[in-house]
Protein backbone atom coordinates (compact mmCIF):
# COMPACT_ATOMS: atom_id res chain seq x y z
CA UNK A 1 0.00 0.00 0.00
CA UNK A 2 1.70 2.99 -1.37
CA UNK A 3 1.97 6.33 1.28
CA UNK A 4 1.08 8.93 -1.17
CA UNK A 5 -2.09 10.77 -1.07
CA UNK A 6 -1.80 11.52 -4.92
CA UNK A 7 0.27 9.93 -8.22
CA UNK A 8 0.10 10.82 -11.21
CA UNK A 9 1.87 8.41 -13.41
CA UNK A 10 2.67 8.74 -17.51
CA UNK A 11 0.29 11.11 -17.40
CA UNK A 12 -0.56 12.61 -21.26
CA UNK A 13 -3.24 14.57 -22.64
CA UNK A 14 -3.84 15.37 -26.33
CA UNK A 15 -6.00 17.83 -27.27
CA UNK A 16 -7.86 17.50 -30.69
CA UNK A 17 -8.23 20.73 -32.77
CA UNK A 18 -9.39 21.45 -36.14
CA UNK A 19 -5.43 22.19 -37.32
CA UNK A 20 -4.33 19.11 -35.38
CA UNK A 21 -3.44 17.68 -32.64
CA UNK A 22 -1.72 19.42 -29.34
CA UNK A 23 0.10 17.00 -26.91
CA UNK A 24 -0.05 19.20 -23.76
CA UNK A 25 1.38 16.96 -21.25
CA UNK A 26 3.86 13.98 -22.38
CA UNK A 27 4.47 11.40 -19.95
CA UNK A 28 4.44 13.37 -16.47
CA UNK A 29 4.82 11.73 -12.76
CA UNK A 30 4.49 12.84 -9.36
CA UNK A 31 3.16 12.15 -6.41
CA UNK A 32 2.48 14.01 -3.26
CA UNK A 33 2.33 12.86 0.24
CA UNK A 34 -0.43 13.46 3.32
CA UNK A 35 0.33 17.26 4.73
CA UNK A 36 3.08 17.98 2.34
CA UNK A 37 3.22 20.60 -0.29
CA UNK A 38 4.27 20.25 -3.69
CA UNK A 39 5.26 23.17 -6.01
CA UNK A 40 4.22 22.13 -9.66
CA UNK A 41 6.07 25.19 -11.65
CA UNK A 42 7.07 26.04 -15.33
CA UNK A 43 6.24 28.83 -17.60
CA UNK A 44 3.20 29.76 -19.55
CA UNK A 45 2.26 26.75 -21.68
CA UNK A 46 4.46 24.02 -19.59
CA UNK A 47 1.28 22.11 -19.06
CA UNK A 48 1.17 22.38 -15.26
CA UNK A 49 -2.25 23.59 -15.02
CA UNK A 50 -3.33 21.47 -17.68
CA UNK A 51 -2.09 18.07 -15.41
CA UNK A 52 -3.82 19.74 -12.24
CA UNK A 53 -7.43 19.92 -14.03
CA UNK A 54 -6.79 16.22 -15.68
CA UNK A 55 -6.05 15.18 -11.69
CA UNK A 56 -9.79 17.08 -11.33
CA UNK A 57 -11.62 15.67 -14.49
CA UNK A 58 -12.30 19.15 -15.11
CA UNK A 59 -10.45 18.98 -19.21
CA UNK A 60 -13.11 19.59 -22.18
CA UNK A 61 -14.57 16.81 -23.71
CA UNK A 62 -11.74 17.30 -26.97
CA UNK A 63 -8.51 16.07 -24.62
CA UNK A 64 -7.78 12.91 -24.95
CA UNK A 65 -6.07 11.48 -21.27
CA UNK A 66 -3.64 8.69 -20.87
CA UNK A 67 -1.64 7.32 -18.23
CA UNK A 68 -3.21 7.23 -13.87
CA UNK A 69 -4.08 9.17 -11.92
CA UNK A 70 -4.50 7.46 -8.49
CA UNK A 71 -6.12 9.28 -5.50
CA UNK A 72 -5.67 7.36 -2.37
CA UNK A 73 -5.08 4.45 -4.86
CA UNK A 74 -8.30 5.09 -6.56
CA UNK A 75 -7.91 5.42 -10.23
CA UNK A 76 -9.81 8.79 -11.22
CA UNK A 77 -9.51 8.42 -14.93
CA UNK A 78 -11.89 5.19 -14.53
CA UNK A 79 -14.17 6.22 -12.12
CA UNK A 80 -17.33 7.06 -12.73
CA UNK A 81 -18.44 10.68 -13.01
CA UNK A 82 -21.10 10.29 -10.12
CA UNK A 83 -18.22 8.90 -8.29
CA UNK A 84 -15.68 11.60 -9.30
CA UNK A 85 -18.08 14.70 -8.07
CA UNK A 86 -17.96 13.38 -4.63
CA UNK A 87 -14.04 13.13 -4.37
CA UNK A 88 -14.27 16.65 -5.79
CA UNK A 89 -14.99 19.10 -3.51
CA UNK A 90 -15.00 16.09 -0.57
CA UNK A 91 -11.55 14.94 -0.91
CA UNK A 92 -10.01 17.08 -3.28
CA UNK A 93 -10.75 21.04 -4.15
CA UNK A 94 -9.02 23.46 -6.06
CA UNK A 95 -8.71 27.09 -6.14
CA UNK A 96 -8.38 29.01 -9.67
CA UNK A 97 -5.94 31.85 -10.91
CA UNK A 98 -8.43 34.74 -11.18
CA UNK A 99 -11.07 35.20 -8.44
CA UNK A 100 -12.96 37.85 -10.42
CA UNK A 101 -13.73 35.56 -13.20
CA UNK A 102 -14.00 32.13 -10.92
CA UNK A 103 -16.98 34.17 -8.92
CA UNK A 104 -20.11 34.68 -10.32
CA UNK A 105 -20.82 38.50 -10.13
CA UNK A 106 -24.43 38.10 -10.10
CA UNK A 107 -24.42 36.36 -7.21
CA UNK A 108 -23.60 36.98 -3.35
CA UNK A 109 -20.68 35.42 -1.71
CA UNK A 110 -22.16 33.85 0.74
CA UNK A 111 -24.77 31.80 -1.49
CA UNK A 112 -22.00 30.76 -3.29
CA UNK A 113 -20.14 29.84 -0.41
CA UNK A 114 -23.32 28.23 0.66
CA UNK A 115 -23.75 26.16 -2.65
CA UNK A 116 -20.82 23.81 -1.89
CA UNK A 117 -22.00 22.69 1.18
CA UNK A 118 -25.71 22.35 0.23
CA UNK A 119 -24.26 20.13 -2.97
CA UNK A 120 -21.78 18.00 -0.76
CA UNK A 121 -23.07 18.43 2.53
CA UNK A 122 -26.88 17.93 2.05
CA UNK A 123 -26.93 21.29 4.44
CA UNK A 124 -29.87 23.60 3.25
CA UNK A 125 -29.50 27.44 2.85
CA UNK A 126 -30.50 28.22 6.61
CA UNK A 127 -27.97 25.41 7.95
CA UNK A 128 -25.26 26.76 5.54
CA UNK A 129 -25.47 30.37 6.68
CA UNK A 130 -22.99 29.92 10.30
CA UNK A 131 -20.80 27.49 8.57
CA UNK A 132 -20.27 30.22 5.57
CA UNK A 133 -19.64 32.69 8.38
CA UNK A 134 -17.67 30.27 10.36
CA UNK A 135 -15.65 29.96 6.99
CA UNK A 136 -15.05 33.68 6.16
CA UNK A 137 -13.96 33.97 9.47
CA UNK A 138 -11.17 31.37 8.97
CA UNK A 139 -9.89 33.01 5.72
CA UNK A 140 -9.72 36.68 7.70
CA UNK A 141 -12.16 38.17 5.81
CA UNK A 142 -13.38 41.34 8.37
CA UNK A 143 -17.13 41.55 9.30
CA UNK A 144 -17.95 38.01 7.68
CA UNK A 145 -21.89 38.55 9.10
CA UNK A 146 -22.07 41.47 7.15
CA UNK A 147 -19.93 40.61 4.61
CA UNK A 148 -21.67 37.60 3.26
CA UNK A 149 -24.42 39.49 1.46
CA UNK A 150 -21.20 41.53 -0.38
CA UNK A 151 -21.12 40.55 -4.47
CA UNK A 152 -17.63 39.87 -5.35
CA UNK A 153 -17.49 43.21 -6.98
CA UNK A 154 -17.35 45.23 -3.69
CA UNK A 155 -14.46 42.83 -2.35
CA UNK A 156 -10.45 43.56 -3.45
CA UNK A 157 -8.55 41.18 -5.33
CA UNK A 158 -7.10 39.68 -1.74
CA UNK A 159 -11.24 39.37 -0.50
CA UNK A 160 -12.17 37.71 -3.35
CA UNK A 161 -9.03 35.67 -3.51
CA UNK A 162 -10.17 34.42 0.04
CA UNK A 163 -13.50 34.00 -0.75
CA UNK A 164 -12.19 31.28 -3.16
CA UNK A 165 -10.21 29.88 -0.44
CA UNK A 166 -13.02 29.49 1.60
CA UNK A 167 -15.38 27.87 -0.94
CA UNK A 168 -12.35 25.20 -1.32
CA UNK A 169 -12.33 24.37 1.75
CA UNK A 170 -15.68 24.55 3.01
CA UNK A 171 -15.84 20.54 2.85
CA UNK A 172 -12.20 19.95 4.48
CA UNK A 173 -10.91 18.54 1.23
CA UNK A 174 -7.34 16.30 2.33
CA UNK A 175 -5.91 17.68 -1.39
CA UNK A 176 -5.83 21.13 -2.47
CA UNK A 177 -4.65 22.30 -5.48
CA UNK A 178 -3.62 25.73 -5.61
CA UNK A 179 -3.37 27.15 -9.15
CA UNK A 180 -1.42 30.55 -9.27
CA UNK A 181 -3.38 31.69 -6.24
CA UNK A 182 -1.11 34.85 -6.00
CA UNK A 183 -0.54 35.92 -9.34
CA UNK A 184 -2.79 38.95 -9.69
CA UNK A 185 -2.38 40.08 -6.14
CA UNK A 186 -0.18 42.84 -4.72
CA UNK A 187 3.07 41.54 -2.88
CA UNK A 188 1.59 42.48 0.76
CA UNK A 189 -1.57 40.33 0.02
CA UNK A 190 0.13 37.75 -1.32
CA UNK A 191 2.08 36.62 1.76
CA UNK A 192 -1.10 37.11 3.63
CA UNK A 193 -2.90 35.05 1.45
CA UNK A 194 0.63 32.39 1.53
CA UNK A 195 0.62 32.59 5.48
CA UNK A 196 -3.15 31.69 5.63
CA UNK A 197 -3.29 28.93 3.14
CA UNK A 198 -0.07 27.37 5.27
CA UNK A 199 -2.30 28.19 9.01
CA UNK A 200 -4.71 26.10 7.18
CA UNK A 201 -3.22 23.65 6.29
CA UNK A 202 -1.88 22.90 9.62
CA UNK A 203 -5.10 22.81 10.60
CA UNK A 204 -6.73 20.57 8.29
CA UNK A 205 -3.72 18.66 7.60
CA UNK A 206 -4.10 18.78 4.39
CA UNK A 207 -1.68 18.66 1.39
CA UNK A 208 -1.22 21.57 -1.03
CA UNK A 209 -0.42 21.12 -5.04
CA UNK A 210 1.02 24.71 -5.44
CA UNK A 211 0.95 25.67 -9.21
CA UNK A 212 3.08 28.85 -9.85
CA UNK A 213 6.05 30.25 -12.58
CA UNK A 214 7.59 32.00 -9.15
CA UNK A 215 10.25 30.16 -7.83
CA UNK A 216 10.61 32.84 -5.05
CA UNK A 217 7.41 31.78 -3.65
CA UNK A 218 8.13 28.28 -4.45
CA UNK A 219 11.60 28.53 -2.08
CA UNK A 220 9.48 29.99 1.12
CA UNK A 221 6.37 27.90 0.48
CA UNK A 222 6.95 24.10 -0.54
CA UNK A 223 8.51 21.28 0.42
CA UNK A 224 9.02 19.35 -2.97
CA UNK A 225 8.99 21.08 -6.37
CA UNK A 226 8.33 19.45 -9.86
CA UNK A 227 9.73 21.62 -12.66
CA UNK A 228 7.24 21.26 -16.24
CA UNK A 229 8.69 22.54 -19.69
CA UNK A 230 6.26 21.93 -22.69
CA UNK A 231 4.56 19.49 -21.23
CA UNK A 232 7.30 17.52 -20.10
CA UNK A 233 8.73 16.65 -16.36
CA UNK A 234 12.27 17.95 -16.17
CA UNK A 235 13.25 18.01 -12.69
CA UNK A 236 11.81 17.33 -8.85
CA UNK A 237 13.32 16.72 -5.42
CA UNK A 238 13.23 19.31 -2.30
CA UNK A 239 13.71 22.70 -1.94
CA UNK A 240 17.30 22.35 -1.04
CA UNK A 241 17.99 19.95 -3.76
CA UNK A 242 16.42 22.00 -6.63
CA UNK A 243 17.42 25.38 -5.58
CA UNK A 244 20.58 24.12 -4.22
CA UNK A 245 21.85 22.14 -6.82
CA UNK A 246 19.56 22.49 -9.84
CA UNK A 247 20.65 19.65 -12.49
CA UNK A 248 18.56 20.86 -15.42
CA UNK A 249 19.42 23.93 -17.61
CA UNK A 250 16.00 24.81 -17.94
CA UNK A 251 15.84 25.05 -13.85
CA UNK A 252 18.33 26.92 -13.87
CA UNK A 253 17.79 29.73 -15.87
CA UNK A 254 14.40 29.79 -13.86
CA UNK A 255 15.84 30.13 -10.56
CA UNK A 256 18.25 32.77 -12.92
CA UNK A 257 16.04 35.21 -14.57
CA UNK A 258 15.13 37.69 -11.85
CA UNK A 259 15.77 41.02 -13.21
CA UNK A 260 19.62 41.94 -12.76
CA UNK A 261 21.85 44.67 -13.09
CA UNK A 262 21.19 48.56 -12.31
CA UNK A 263 20.73 51.01 -14.81
CA UNK A 264 22.99 53.69 -15.56
CA UNK A 265 22.57 57.25 -13.06
CA UNK A 266 21.27 59.47 -15.27
CA UNK A 267 23.88 63.41 -15.36
CA UNK A 268 22.01 65.48 -12.68
CA UNK A 269 22.56 68.56 -14.93
CA UNK A 270 20.18 67.42 -17.55
CA UNK A 271 17.32 69.40 -18.09
CA UNK A 272 13.89 68.73 -16.14
CA UNK A 273 11.35 66.99 -18.65
CA UNK A 274 8.10 66.66 -16.89
CA UNK A 275 7.59 68.33 -13.37
CA UNK A 276 4.62 67.92 -11.29
CA UNK A 277 3.58 70.11 -7.84
CA UNK A 278 0.96 69.56 -5.65
CA UNK A 279 -1.08 67.08 -7.87
CA UNK A 280 -4.77 66.08 -6.90
CA UNK A 281 -7.20 63.62 -8.26
CA UNK A 282 -10.80 62.86 -6.48
CA UNK A 283 -13.63 61.10 -7.91
CA UNK A 284 -17.22 61.65 -7.36
CA UNK A 285 -18.82 58.96 -4.94
CA UNK A 286 -22.47 60.45 -4.53
CA UNK A 287 -24.01 63.56 -5.85
CA UNK A 288 -26.43 65.21 -3.86
CA UNK A 289 -28.69 68.58 -5.12
CA UNK A 290 -28.97 70.12 -1.71
CA UNK A 291 -25.50 69.81 -0.16
CA UNK A 292 -22.23 68.90 -0.95
CA UNK A 293 -21.05 65.94 -2.89
CA UNK A 294 -19.32 63.56 -1.61
CA UNK A 295 -15.84 62.46 -2.92
CA UNK A 296 -12.61 60.31 -2.66
CA UNK A 297 -9.12 61.51 -3.10
CA UNK A 298 -7.12 58.65 -4.69
CA UNK A 299 -3.85 60.87 -4.89
CA UNK A 300 -3.09 63.76 -2.44
CA UNK A 301 -0.78 66.53 -3.22
CA UNK A 302 1.97 64.93 -5.00
CA UNK A 303 5.03 66.64 -5.89
CA UNK A 304 7.06 64.74 -8.77
CA UNK A 305 10.45 65.92 -11.11
CA UNK A 306 11.76 63.77 -13.81
CA UNK A 307 14.80 64.73 -15.71
CA UNK A 308 15.58 63.70 -19.40
CA UNK A 309 16.73 60.05 -19.59
CA UNK A 310 15.80 59.64 -15.99
CA UNK A 311 13.39 56.60 -15.16
CA UNK A 312 11.23 57.12 -11.69
CA UNK A 313 9.59 54.16 -10.42
CA UNK A 314 5.95 54.47 -8.94
CA UNK A 315 5.49 51.52 -6.54
CA UNK A 316 2.59 50.63 -4.28
CA UNK A 317 -0.09 48.08 -3.64
CA UNK A 318 -3.62 48.06 -5.64
CA UNK A 319 -5.72 51.30 -4.94
CA UNK A 320 -2.34 53.24 -3.70
CA UNK A 321 -3.29 55.66 -6.50
CA UNK A 322 0.40 55.06 -8.79
CA UNK A 323 -2.37 54.30 -11.93
CA UNK A 324 -4.03 57.27 -10.98
CA UNK A 325 -1.30 59.57 -10.49
CA UNK A 326 0.63 58.29 -14.12
CA UNK A 327 -2.71 59.24 -16.33
CA UNK A 328 -2.90 62.48 -14.41
CA UNK A 329 0.35 63.75 -15.35
CA UNK A 330 -0.85 62.78 -18.85
CA UNK A 331 -3.50 64.67 -18.80
CA UNK A 332 -5.51 61.23 -18.93
CA UNK A 333 -7.54 62.30 -15.77
CA UNK A 334 -8.66 65.63 -14.21
CA UNK A 335 -6.72 66.73 -11.86
CA UNK A 336 -5.66 69.48 -9.79
CA UNK A 337 -1.86 71.08 -9.31
CA UNK A 338 0.50 72.21 -11.62
CA UNK A 339 2.16 69.69 -13.89
CA UNK A 340 4.38 71.41 -16.66
CA UNK A 341 6.29 69.32 -19.87
CA UNK A 342 9.01 70.45 -21.55
CA UNK A 343 8.50 73.64 -19.88
CA UNK A 344 5.07 74.28 -20.77
CA UNK A 345 2.39 74.14 -18.07
CA UNK A 346 0.13 71.32 -19.19
CA UNK A 347 -2.47 71.01 -16.55
CA UNK A 348 -5.10 74.00 -18.10
CA UNK A 349 -4.44 72.62 -21.95
CA UNK A 350 -7.19 71.18 -23.25
CA UNK A 351 -8.52 67.96 -25.54
CA UNK A 352 -7.69 69.87 -28.64
CA UNK A 353 -4.53 72.01 -27.23
CA UNK A 354 -3.26 68.42 -25.87
CA UNK A 355 -3.65 66.66 -29.09
CA UNK A 356 -0.02 67.66 -30.37
CA UNK A 357 1.48 66.03 -27.38
CA UNK A 358 0.29 63.38 -27.58
CA UNK A 359 2.99 61.98 -29.54
CA UNK A 360 5.60 63.02 -27.66
CA UNK A 361 3.71 61.59 -24.30
CA UNK A 362 2.86 58.35 -24.87
CA UNK A 363 1.77 54.62 -22.68
CA UNK A 364 2.30 51.01 -22.21
CA UNK A 365 -0.78 49.76 -20.18
CA UNK A 366 -0.27 46.71 -18.26
CA UNK A 367 -2.13 43.85 -20.10
CA UNK A 368 -0.58 43.94 -23.96
CA UNK A 369 -3.67 41.54 -25.30
CA UNK A 370 -6.41 43.88 -23.78
CA UNK A 371 -4.60 46.83 -24.89
CA UNK A 372 -4.37 45.94 -28.80
CA UNK A 373 -7.37 45.53 -31.10
CA UNK A 374 -8.01 41.94 -32.12
CA UNK A 375 -9.72 43.50 -35.09
CA UNK A 376 -6.57 45.13 -36.48
CA UNK A 377 -3.47 43.20 -37.81
CA UNK A 378 -0.04 44.10 -35.98
CA UNK A 379 1.28 46.52 -38.87
CA UNK A 380 -1.95 48.35 -38.42
CA UNK A 381 -2.30 48.72 -34.66
CA UNK A 382 1.13 50.21 -35.05
CA UNK A 383 0.78 52.60 -37.63
CA UNK A 384 -2.56 53.82 -36.57
CA UNK A 385 -0.69 56.43 -34.22
CA UNK A 386 0.71 57.59 -37.56
CA UNK A 387 -1.98 58.11 -39.45
CA UNK A 388 -3.35 60.91 -36.60
CA UNK A 389 0.12 62.43 -35.78
CA UNK A 390 1.73 62.29 -39.07
CA UNK A 391 -0.80 62.40 -41.46
CA UNK A 392 1.56 64.23 -44.05
CA UNK A 393 3.73 60.68 -44.17
CA UNK A 394 2.64 58.56 -47.48
CA UNK A 395 2.00 54.84 -47.30
CA UNK A 396 5.57 54.02 -48.41
CA UNK A 397 6.96 56.12 -45.00
CA UNK A 398 4.69 54.62 -42.85
CA UNK A 399 5.76 50.57 -44.21
CA UNK A 400 9.04 51.93 -43.30
CA UNK A 401 8.42 53.27 -39.66
CA UNK A 402 6.51 49.89 -39.18
CA UNK A 403 9.56 47.97 -40.09
CA UNK A 404 11.84 50.03 -38.06
CA UNK A 405 10.31 49.64 -34.85
CA UNK A 406 9.46 46.74 -35.01
CA UNK A 407 13.61 45.46 -35.78
CA UNK A 408 14.08 47.47 -32.96
CA UNK A 409 11.63 45.29 -30.74
CA UNK A 410 13.19 42.33 -31.90
CA UNK A 411 10.34 41.20 -33.74
CA UNK A 412 10.01 39.90 -37.25
CA UNK A 413 8.82 42.54 -39.91
CA UNK A 414 7.16 39.66 -41.90
CA UNK A 415 5.02 39.12 -38.96
CA UNK A 416 2.97 42.26 -39.22
CA UNK A 417 0.26 40.91 -40.82
CA UNK A 418 -0.90 38.74 -38.16
CA UNK A 419 -3.49 39.23 -35.97
CA UNK A 420 -2.57 40.11 -31.59
CA UNK A 421 -3.97 36.67 -30.79
CA UNK A 422 -1.38 34.69 -32.67
CA UNK A 423 1.46 36.34 -30.55
CA UNK A 424 2.68 35.13 -26.84
CA UNK A 425 2.22 37.61 -23.94
CA UNK A 426 5.84 38.75 -24.36
CA UNK A 427 5.49 39.54 -28.41
CA UNK A 428 2.16 41.30 -27.44
CA UNK A 429 3.67 43.60 -24.83
CA UNK A 430 6.80 44.32 -28.08
CA UNK A 431 4.09 44.95 -29.76
CA UNK A 432 2.52 47.53 -27.38
CA UNK A 433 5.92 49.37 -26.88
CA UNK A 434 6.45 49.38 -30.48
CA UNK A 435 2.97 50.95 -31.17
CA UNK A 436 4.22 53.78 -28.74
CA UNK A 437 7.86 54.01 -30.31
CA UNK A 438 7.17 54.40 -33.14
CA UNK A 439 5.55 57.78 -32.59
CA UNK A 440 9.29 58.64 -31.56
CA UNK A 441 8.18 59.86 -28.00
CA UNK A 442 10.15 61.08 -25.51
CA UNK A 443 8.30 60.64 -22.14
CA UNK A 444 7.02 56.56 -22.07
CA UNK A 445 4.13 55.94 -19.07
CA UNK A 446 4.70 52.30 -18.03
CA UNK A 447 1.60 51.21 -16.26
CA UNK A 448 2.84 47.53 -14.96
CA UNK A 449 4.20 46.36 -18.38
CA UNK A 450 5.32 43.21 -17.00
CA UNK A 451 3.19 41.93 -14.26
CA UNK A 452 1.74 39.07 -16.39
CA UNK A 453 4.83 37.71 -18.09
CA UNK A 454 7.25 34.87 -17.20
CA UNK A 455 9.61 35.65 -15.55
CA UNK A 456 12.23 34.80 -17.82
CA UNK A 457 10.16 36.92 -20.65
CA UNK A 458 10.19 39.69 -17.59
CA UNK A 459 13.78 39.71 -18.10
CA UNK A 460 14.16 40.31 -21.90
CA UNK A 461 11.26 42.65 -21.58
CA UNK A 462 13.58 44.89 -19.40
CA UNK A 463 16.48 44.68 -21.25
CA UNK A 464 14.35 45.97 -24.38
CA UNK A 465 13.47 48.63 -22.56
CA UNK A 466 16.92 49.40 -20.77
CA UNK A 467 18.50 49.35 -24.79
CA UNK A 468 15.61 51.32 -26.32
CA UNK A 469 16.08 54.18 -23.18
CA UNK A 470 19.59 54.58 -24.34
CA UNK A 471 19.44 54.51 -27.72
CA UNK A 472 16.48 57.27 -27.58
CA UNK A 473 17.45 58.97 -24.83
CA UNK A 474 13.70 58.23 -23.21
CA UNK A 475 12.47 59.32 -20.40
CA UNK A 476 10.15 56.60 -18.38
CA UNK A 477 7.92 56.93 -15.11
CA UNK A 478 7.60 53.09 -14.51
CA UNK A 479 4.45 51.78 -12.36
CA UNK A 480 4.90 48.19 -10.80
CA UNK A 481 4.16 46.37 -7.29
CA UNK A 482 7.38 44.25 -8.49
CA UNK A 483 9.83 45.29 -6.39
CA UNK A 484 12.91 43.71 -8.37
CA UNK A 485 12.14 44.68 -11.56
CA UNK A 486 11.72 48.43 -10.52
CA UNK A 487 15.22 48.13 -8.49
CA UNK A 488 16.46 47.07 -11.95
CA UNK A 489 14.94 49.98 -14.11
CA UNK A 490 14.57 52.89 -11.69
CA UNK A 491 16.64 55.73 -10.93
CA UNK A 492 14.29 56.91 -7.90
CA UNK A 493 11.95 55.36 -6.59
CA UNK A 494 9.03 56.96 -4.95
CA UNK A 495 6.15 54.62 -2.53
CA UNK A 496 2.97 55.52 -2.29
CA UNK A 497 0.08 54.29 -0.07
CA UNK A 498 -3.60 55.49 0.09
CA UNK A 499 -3.03 58.30 -2.64
CA UNK A 500 0.47 59.94 -0.99
CA UNK A 501 4.25 59.27 -1.09
CA UNK A 502 5.18 57.75 1.77
CA UNK A 503 9.49 57.29 1.06
CA UNK A 504 11.11 58.75 -1.99
CA UNK A 505 14.93 58.40 -2.80
CA UNK A 506 17.33 57.13 -5.22
CA UNK A 507 16.90 53.29 -5.83
CA UNK A 508 19.83 52.20 -3.73
CA UNK A 509 18.83 54.44 -0.57
CA UNK A 510 15.33 53.09 -0.83
CA UNK A 511 16.34 49.15 -1.39
CA UNK A 512 19.36 49.04 1.30
CA UNK A 513 17.95 51.37 4.19
CA UNK A 514 13.98 51.52 3.67
CA UNK A 515 13.18 54.18 6.42
CA UNK A 516 9.31 53.43 6.54
CA UNK A 517 7.84 50.39 8.46
CA UNK A 518 5.65 50.39 4.97
CA UNK A 519 8.42 50.36 2.60
CA UNK A 520 9.83 47.54 4.80
CA UNK A 521 6.31 45.17 4.60
CA UNK A 522 6.59 45.94 0.80
CA UNK A 523 10.47 44.51 0.85
CA UNK A 524 9.65 41.65 3.31
CA UNK A 525 6.37 40.59 1.49
CA UNK A 526 8.58 40.57 -1.98
CA UNK A 527 11.42 37.85 -0.85
CA UNK A 528 13.59 41.34 -1.88
CA UNK A 529 17.09 41.13 -0.78
CA UNK A 530 18.49 44.67 -0.15
CA UNK A 531 22.27 43.30 -1.15
CA UNK A 532 21.17 41.56 -4.42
Amino acid sequence: MTDNLLEIDNLSVDFQLPTGTVSAVQDVSFSIQPGETLALVGESGSGKSVSSTAAMRLLPELAQTSGAIRFKGEDLLSVTPKRMRRIRGNAISMIFQEPMTSLNPLQRIGAQIAEVLEKHLSLNRRQARPKVIELLEQVGIPDPSRRIDSYPYELSGGQRQRVLIAMALACEPELLIADEPTTALDVTVQAQILALLKDLQARYGMAILFITHDLGIVRHFADRVCVMRHGEHVESGTISEVFGNPRHDYTRMLIEADPRGRKAPVDTTMPVLLEAKDVRVRFALKKHLLHDNEYFEAVRGIDLSIRRGQTVGIVGESGSGKSTLGRALLRLLKSRGEIRFDGSDIATLDTGSMRPLRSRMQVVFQDPFGSLSPRLTVGEVISEGLRVHYPELNRHQRETRRIETLEEVALDPAMRNRYPHEFSGGQRQRIAIARALVLKPEFLLLDEPTSALDRSVQVTVIDLLRDLQQKHDLTYLFISHDLSVVRALADTVLVMKDGQVVEQGTTEEIFANPRERYTQELMRAAFVDAAA
